[in-house]
Order: C-alpha cells, then sequence, then structure tokens
C-alpha cells in the first residue's frame, strides 16, 4: 500500500475534525480551569488519533463489502479502486483499534472511570456510524453523530484529562464546554453534511438515506451555508459570554477565506473538486481561534 493511497483510507484530510477539538479542550482547561496534564493528553492525543483513523477506514471497508453497485466498488472506492489487500486493511484496523483501547484502559486507570463511559460512548458511536445492520452514516443523524461525538466528546474529554483532579460535574461547567466546543461542532457535522451533499445521487442508488435524501440538494446547500454562519456567531457567543477570551476575534480573519469556500460549495457540489472547502473551513475557522489562543498566551506571559 503506497502512503497515497494510506492517506486516502484514513481520510487523512479530514483529521483536523479530531485534532482542533482536542486543542479547543486544552486551552479551554488552562484557560478556564488553569489546569493541564501534558503527559496524559499526549496519550489522549495518541489514542483518539488512532481511533479515528480506524473509523475512517472501517467506513470505507464497510461501504466497500456491502455496496451493490459494481461501479462504486471497483471505481470510487478507495479499496476497490486500488486493488488493496483486505487482510492487510483488517491488520491495520484490529492494529489501531487495539492500542487506542489499550491507551484508553491506561488512562482510565490514571484519570477515573468518567473517561471510561465517555470513552465507551465515543467508541460505541464510532463503530455504529458505518457498522452494523443500519450504519448512522446511512441515516438522516450522520451529521449529528459526527459533529457532537468528534466536537463536543473530545472537547469534553480533553478537557476532563487535563483538570480531572478538579473538574466537577455541574450543569454549568458542561453548558460552558458546550459553547466552547459548539463551533468546532457545527464544523465537523458540516463536513459529513458537504459529504452527503456530494455523494447524493451515489447514496441513493446505494440506498443511503442521509439528511439530503430528505432536505433535497438544493435545500441542504442553503442550510450547510446557515451552519457556516452560524458557527462564527457561536464564536462571539462564547466570547461575549466570558468562555472564550477577547482574543479570539482572531476568528474574523480567516473570515474571507471562509466565505470563497462557501461561494465556491454552493456554485459546485462535486466530491474530488469541492468537498475539500467545507475541510478548510473547519481548517481555516479553526486555526483562527488557535490564532487567538496564541494571542492570549502571548499576552498573559507579557503580562
Amino acid at each position: 500500500m503506497s502512503l497515497a493511497n494510506f492517506l486516502e483510507l484514513v481520510e487523512f484530510k479530514a483529521k483536523s475534525a479530531s485534532v482542533f477539538p482536542f486543542i479547543v479542550g486544552l486551552f479551554f482547561s488552562w484557560y478556564f480551569l488553569n489546569s493541564v496534564n501534558a503527559v496524559d493528553a499526549t496519550l489522549f492525543f495518541i489514542a483518539m488519533f488512532l481511533f479515528n483513523m480506524f473509523v475512517d477506514i472501517w467506513d470505507n471497508y464497510s461501504d466497500y463489502r456491502h455496496s451493490d453497485q459494481e461501479i462504486y466498488k471497483i471505481g470510487t472506492n478507495i479499496i476497490g479502486r486500488e486493488h488493496l489487500s483486505i487482510h492487510l486493511i483488517q491488520t491495520m484496523m484490529a492494529t489501531m483499534f487495539g492500542i487506542a483501547a489499550f491507551l484508553g484502559i491506561y488512562l482510565t486507570i490514571q484519570v477515573g472511570l468518567p473517561l471510561l463511559w465517555m470513552g465507551i460512548f465515543c467508541f460505541l458511536i464510532g463503530l455504529l456510524y458505518a457498522g452494523g445492520p443500519i450504519p448512522i452514516s446511512s441515516t438522516p443523524f450522520g451529521e449529528l453523530a459526527s459533529g457532537f461525538t468528534m466536537g463536543v466528546m473530545i472537547t469534553l474529554i480533553s478537557v476532563y484529562i487535563n483538570s480531572y483532579q478538579i473538574f466537577q460535574w455541574n450543569g454549568q461547567l458542561l453548558l460552558e464546554i458546550l459553547l466552547a466546543a459548539s463551533p468546532e461542532f457545527v464544523w465537523i457535522a458540516n463536513i459529513m453534511f458537504a459529504n452527503n451533499i456530494c455523494d447524493a445521487h451515489e447514496d441513493e442508488m446505494n440506498k443511503r438515506h442521509t439528511i439530503v435524501h430528505y432536505l433535497g440538494v438544493k435545500n441542504s446547500v442553503a442550510i450547510w451555508n446557515l451552519l457556516n454562519v452560524l458557527a462564527i456567531v457561536l464564536v462571539f457567543a462564547a466570547i461575549y459570554v466570558g468562555v472564550y477570551p477577547p482574543a479570539l476575534i482572531a476568528i474574523i480573519i480567516p473570515l474571507p477565506f471562509i466565505i470563497k469556500q462557501m461561494i465556491l460549495f454552493t456554485h459546485k457540489q462535486v466530491k474530488r473538486e469541492t468537498f475539500v472547502c467545507s475541510v478548510k473551513i473547519l481548517i481555516n475557522g479553526s486555526l483562527g481561534l488557535c490564532l487567538g489562543f496564541l494571542m492570549y498566551w502571548i499576552y498573559t506571559m507579557v503580562h
């Protein structure tokens, strides 16, 4: 298997969907709770990244095995198109899952049982997302499942691991974490949404009834644009209530680029050409947040 095939198999271009929520959780724990556990956070990052790759391989593998369309299996799906070894893919999935599970168990021993329950939830959603009799990715709930699991749960786990010694399970803190995670939630859900918009015709042939099946492509594109606007509004809402520091007004810097990507996707919804627009919006929006985090960190160091 070539490096290019591997990167496509694990959908590496979309890995920012797990990296940035981790960063948001790390920053929130430092800014809001004044606590960081660097070693445990690093181990969680490794486990999270491996499991995310496992889920994406599992998704491609399940689509390949269960599709009734030979054109899709040999012409579109990376496994059939590049004649990848099924045995190798199964070995990769088992290895990634095994290491992620081992690290998860170790971290649970270190930080407490809440991590176990949150981890089990994420594992189940990851497995059911592309597996089972009715995969979540083939239903209208794929966007919600991916956005919440990656955007919110990764942020929550990142906060908990970095502050488990002082973490309080109360409604106010959980709502503050939810607001901090909400822009990533929306942008990640929108990646799945853009994918389903681009795959609308193909999904109909494979009897995958995603949300686009019920809304139609035109309405889906309009909602996709509105959600991108909502993500920016949520950043300012988080600044207003004090969940984010004022420095995160830096989100205005990537706004012209985000608007450009919205226009491109609105004009054309082609998987190989414009699906990446949604990924670029997540990356650039998140980099805007990270720039704000960095500015605030520099400010605290100077003062």
